[in-house]
């Protein structure tokens, strides 16, 4: 099944065939969860801090559906 992903800051580099800001599609076996998703796209576990699908936030064990849009954000630093 296809999701489309967003990844944002410094987690765009995991994901470079999606240009600034833009969503990429993702292939991924049906009954996926957002966790097989992270693990697929070999992001860092410290560094994913909030997923959302469709516009909401979700836990790793949150199975995705076909045409999905996820966002994933890293910590944000600051002071």
């Amino acid at each position: 099944m296809r999701v489309w992903v967003r990844l944002y800051a410094t987690l765009r580099a995991y994901l470079p065939e999606a240009t600034s800001g833009a969503k990429a599609p993702v292939e991924l076996p049906e009954g996926a969860t957002m966790g097989a998703l992270v693990k697929q796209l070999e992001l860092p576990a410290g560094e994913v801090k909030v997923t959302f699908v469709n516009g909401r936030a979700r836990s790793p064990d949150w199975v995705l559906q076909p045409e999905d849009e996820v966002g994933v954000f890293p910590p944000i630093g600051g002071g």
